[in-house]
């Protein structure tokens, strides 16, 4: 039975479900937690309404507020006996009335009254429903929802090991204690960082942690800029701020103080760099982590230490010679592993001292320590040579890699091993240390020779820097990084400014990439250039994201201060890679990647309701005779449906446009092929469980399906499988799970039995369960295509073994792990064949999805497997569809169809329907081959479909989302193309012969006029059958036509590769106007399946 759908108003239900007196109507008295009775309240377009759903069966009042429950709202309201609404609040505008005029008993339970016409019985919950943040997992405690840093992310450390689609509080703190880390965050649903620190600004949050965690909907996983933060054990005393912990909470304090005292430790003052050498010299260490707590721990045998340049911690019992005291604001770096204290600067060092002590008499360092001459070094690596004595940064180190510190360091030594690392400047400082880099950073200016005077432990003949004074060595002259700023141009790639991110918990720019460590601007602009984004910004240093230029206006981002984006790139330290939550924002100024026409006129097309079905279609075909076949699941749907119906188009608003069938087991998810025998019987294999998946079942237009699994069936069971025709005239089956969401079918078999057993596929294993429903093709090459998940390859027509793989299918920009068949589902068509078919057969696929979040993809792919070396051609779409349906066109084009906006194929897996048409021209340029088309009123997704038909519209069928959102559909609609609506006068013709050999000439067919539009041509559609986003069958050939008046012939294609054998629709185009079609069969039955099955219980037409 249908549903019906949230909101509408059926005149049979009032008559069917008259009002009551309220004293035949009980409210109920046992609702679940504190849920009361609210009232009866008026509709006012929509008195409550975040969400809804309907059901005219079961219909309660329990079952709507345990609907609005499970969805975290406070108020649930019925109406009209069948229909529930959720929210937050009631409307202003809403009365509320007595409540005798609530009248109309619940669908579920006649007792109870559930709302009545424009009316709503209101429930209300006084306590909070619904998910909350998860109180502490894994020996983690939640600490608050908090905002993400200012200079950088809140928590450093990213987690790419867990599926955005999965993600929970108990997986993300599970990671981070794996890893070492003290606090876990969570963000946006689907994203997990770790860090040993609040870094970077973040900061407690009043607001903004509301996003379900994507792999658990009862708790949240942050928000757009907010992570809810756990940390490990138990927290701290707390105060709270509604229920926010406070600033006062944080276990660090937010500002950065040098700390009186550290353990036994007290605070002795900020000092310099002794001459020539460290001014704490006993021992070294340091760590991206430092902390003055780290270096107190590792100096403890020692009288002070100091932590210099954030991260270096030195211990000694004396200072050397040189060191003096220096104003305490010198020392304004903060700690790298805890921002909130200093620790030294450049030539500076926080130096503490056990338990107060008053500093000896200093040491003063040898003479032969240090020299005012500067020798050449020699034997250093090719192409290197000294450039100088320079000072250390300004504002950090002049060279950004650090080698560990060594007692026989030298120029040569040093300059050796960081050529070994790849970079291209050495320099040497305080003798033993050794830093590397491909730029000097932070202002450090080239200074006199002599100031470098400590001579080098390894070979005193050279000098290794001083105190803050770097002996620089390089390959070539050094470059000088000046301050960073945003790049201005990077190709055709131009600079628009510093936007602001996370507007409303929304991304500005959709796609997101991650470089860590490595980014460039070039890097996330050459990405976003490969798969046709016109607009790429980059944030927090690593993050890449891409979209449109319209993305700005829509999100309602506003550009900011450049100073706002200041986070240095970390591949190229004099650019800018934007902020926390700013984007450093690049257009594409060069020719554009795509561009779209949007006709308001009749070359958008128009949808059309051509029926009210009786079924909810899962596959569709159109039989020789010009019906309509449709196929449902019959096992499994509603009682008193056969699983089987006929559509005669002629009858269209009669009662008998339907014609009954009958199936014995379950066509759900099965494949199917129209057969070239001569009377075009259709084939239906596998299906939805036990005997269905191995069904084996025949229909002879006009009469009835035929099946008999004991005596025709699989040799082995498919759910979900593909089928071909092959160049033989055999039918090819390929792929299939054993049942519902079971094990592979990892195999390909033959029909008619040829004695061999299915043969073994290991690619079809190893990429189970994206790899259903194949898209297979003959190629005219000889070989087989076929195209599953992420991956495409030619298999030898005989052997079935690989001939050729193909480059990876692109899929989404950030994400090559993205599908194209099911439950990925995107589709697939053959591009045309033009006579004289010298160029190699293209194939187009579009749309599909990501096994982690489900995010649709918005593009096609092209290519042409036979070429020598294929490539995958990347178009954008205008927007994102997973489960689209795609039919080919008389006229060349392609129409697609029908999807969603985001998930996969599934009941229940995909949301927001993409009602949007758009047609596909293949003889445009790349990138302006789509025409965004008419938009229908009917969500149509997962088990939909769209066939073109003999008079040149497209019908569009189906859709059973399963989703309490979007009914069974069972309303039948054609979309008619722009050549039906354009005013020409359509052509007639005459056809006699209908059974073509291959490479037969001058085939006679009779215009009914001459010709009125433009040129006559003719366009064979392969036979198709359609289900799952899979024309099985489908094939576009134009063949070469020759007429003088209205005598035409035209020749049929030259063999089996390019034609398979089989029924083709054949039209007669008259300046691109098609005339209604016929069916013609080309290359016979090369198989003899007119002849098959061997068996008593089938009908078989013959040869």
């Amino acid at each position: 039975m249908r549903a019906i759908q949230a909101g509408t108003i059926l005149s049979s239900l009032l008559l069917s479900s008259l009002p009551l007196t309220l004293s035949q109507l009980v409210l109920p008295s046992n609702l679940p937690g504190v849920w009361e009775y609210d009232g009866c309240y008026t509709e006012v377009d929509r008195t409550i309404g975040a969400a809804a759903y309907a059901d005219d069966d079961d219909m309660t009042n329990e079952a709507c507020i345990s609907f609005c429950t499970a969805r975290g709202f406070q108020y649930a309201g019925t109406q009209y006996a069948q229909e529930c609404y959720c929210g937050e609040s009631i409307a202003t505008t809403a009365v509320k009335l007595e409540d005798s005029q609530c009248s109309m008993a619940c669908k579920g339970n006649a007792t109870e009254p559930c709302g009545g016409p424009s009316k709503l019985s209101i429930f209300h919950s006084s306590a909070a429903v619904g998910p909350q943040p998860n109180p502490g997992v894994n020996g983690f405690s939640h600490l608050g929802c908090y905002s993400e840093g200012t200079t950088g992310r809140t928590l450093t450390f990213g987690v790419g090991t867990i599926p955005g689609a999965s993600m929970t509080v108990g997986k993300c703190t599970a990671a981070c204690d794996t890893s070492g880390y003290k606090y876990a965050g969570v963000e946006f649903g689907g994203e997990c960082f770790c860090g040993n620190r609040i870094s970077n600004g973040g900061a407690p949050a009043t607001s903004g942690c509301t996003m379900l965690c994507n792999g658990n909907s009862t708790e949240f996983c942050g928000g757009g800029n907010r992570l809810n933060i756990y940390v490990k054990g138990d927290l701290p005393p707390t105060s709270t701020v509604s229920g926010i912990i406070s600033v006062t909470a944080v276990p660090e304090p937010q500002g950065p103080v040098q700390p009186a005292s550290v353990g036994n430790y007290i605070w002795y003052g900020c000092r310099t760099e002794a001459t020539g050498n460290r001014a704490l010299s006993a021992a070294v260490s340091a760590t991206d982590e430092m902390t003055l707590e780290a270096c107190s721990a590792f100096c403890s045998a020692y009288t002070y230490f100091g932590v210099e340049y954030s991260r270096e911690c030195y211990c000694g019992n004396s200072f050397n010679a040189g060191s003096v005291a220096a104003p305490d604001s010198d020392c304004s770096m903060t700690c790298a592993g805890k921002p909130t204290e200093y620790c030294g600067a450049g030539n500076r060092l926080s130096v503490y001292a056990k338990n107060g002590t008053e500093p000896p008499s200093t040491t003063a360092i040898s003479s032969s320590a240090v020299s005012s001459s500067s020798p050449q070094a020699t034997g250093l690596p090719e192409g290197w040579a000294y450039k100088g004595c320079w000072s250390e940064g300004t504002t950090g180190r002049l060279l950004n890699h650090q080698a560990p510190d060594s007692q026989t360091n030298s120029q040569v030594v040093c300059a050796a091993y960081c050529a070994s690392k790849g970079y291209t400047i050495s320099g040497t400082e305080y003798g033993v240390q050794c830093f590397c880099g491909n730029s000097l950073f932070n202002n450090g200016a080239k200074i006199a020779d002599s100031q470098c005077s400590v001579n080098c432990p390894g070979d005193a003949s050279q000098k290794c820097g001083a105190g803050d004074r770097v002996s620089i060595v390089a390959r070539g002259e050094p470059k000088v990084d000046l301050p960073p700023v945003p790049k201005k141009t990077v190709g055709d790639w131009t600079y628009s400014g510093c936007y602001e991110d996370n507007i409303n918990n929304q991304r500005t720019f959709f796609w997101q990439s991650l470089f860590p460590n490595v980014m460039t601007p070039k890097m996330c602009l050459d990405r976003c250039a490969e798969y046709g984004y016109m607009a790429a910004a980059i944030e927090y240093g690593e993050e890449c994201f891409c979209g449109d230029p319209a993305n700005i206006e829509t999100s309602g981002a506003t550009k900011r201060p450049e100073s706002e984006c200041n986070i240095v790139c970390p591949g190229e330290t004099s650019s800018i890679c934007g902020g926390g939550n700013r984007l450093t924002t690049y257009f594409w100024t060069g020719t554009p990647f795509y561009s779209w026409d949007f006709p308001q006129d009749y070359r958008a097309g128009k949808y059309e309701l051509l029926i009210n079905g009786v079924t909810v279609p899962l596959m569709t075909s159109e039989t020789i005779q010009g019906k309509v076949s449709f196929l449902s699941k019959w096992g499994t749907g509603p009682a008193n449906e056969t699983g089987a119906y006929e559509l005669d188009l002629s009858k269209v608003g009669t009662n008998a446009a339907f014609r009954e069938l009958h199936l014995k087991t379950d066509v759900f998810c099965a494949g199917g092929v129209t057969l070239p025998d001569k009377v075009g019987r259709q084939l239906t294999v596998g299906g939805w469980s036990g005997d269905s998946t191995y069904g084996t079942r025949l229909y002879w237009p006009g009469h009835d399906w035929e099946e008999n699994v004991n005596e025709l069936s699989l040799q082995a069971g498919r759910w979900y499988p593909s089928a071909m025709v092959m160049a033989n005239g055999s039918i090819f089956v390929i792929g299939g799970e054993t049942g519902s969401n079971a094990a592979a079918v990892p195999s390909i078999e033959i029909l008619p039995y040829t004695g061999t057993k299915p043969l073994y596929m290991d690619w079809l294993e190893r990429t189970n369960p994206n790899n259903l429903y194949p898209f297979v093709a003959v190629l005219p090459s000889g070989g087989i295509f076929v195209q599953y998940w992420n991956e495409a390859r030619i298999l030898d027509e005989k052997t079935f073994a690989t001939i050729k793989e193909l480059p990876m299918v692109p899929g989404a920009v950030n994400d090559p792990r993205s599908g194209r068949t099911y439950p990925l589902e995107g589709a697939a068509v053959l591009l045309p064949q033009r006579y004289p078919y010298t160029e190699n057969l293209g194939i187009l696929i579009c749309g599909g999805s990501n096994e982690g979040p489900g995010y649709a993809l918005d593009n096609c792919v092209s290519t042409r497997p036979d070429d020598a070396n294929p490539k995958w051609v990347i178009e954008r779409m205008p927007s994102f569809r997973v489960m689209p349906c795609m039919a080919p066109l008389p006229d060349g084009t392609y129409l697609i169809a029908n999807g969603a906006h985001h998930g996969f194929a599934g009941f229940g897996l995909a949301n927001n329907p993409n009602k949007n048409a758009l047609l596909y021209n293949p003889t445009k340029p790349v990138g302006s081959r789509i025409t965004v088309m008419a938009n229908t009123t009917i969500a149509r997704m997962y088990h939909s479909e769209a066939i073109t038909l003999l008079d040149g519209r497209v019908l569009i069928s189906g859709s059973d989302p399963q989703d309490n959102v979007n009914p069974e559909e069972y309303r039948v609609e054609v979309f008619v193309p722009p050549y039906l609506l354009n005013g020409k006068p359509r052509p007639t013709f005459t056809l006699s012969n209908k059974d073509w050999d291959w490479n037969q000439k001058n085939i006679a067919f009779t215009l009914g006029s001459a010709a009125k539009n433009g040129a006559i041509t003719v366009t064979l559609l392969g036979s198709v059958s359609s289900t799952h986003g899979n024309s099985m069958g489908a094939r576009t050939l134009m063949p070469n036509v020759k007429c003088q008046g209205t005598s035409c012939t035209v020749d049929a294609p030259p063999s089996a590769h390019v034609a398979p054998p089989g029924w083709y629709q054949f039209f007669v185009l008259d300046g691109g106007v098609p005339a209604v079609g016929v069916y013609v069969r080309i290359g016979g039955d090369p198989a003899g399946l007119g002849n098959w099955p061997n068996s008593d219980g089938f009908s078989k037409p013959g040869v």
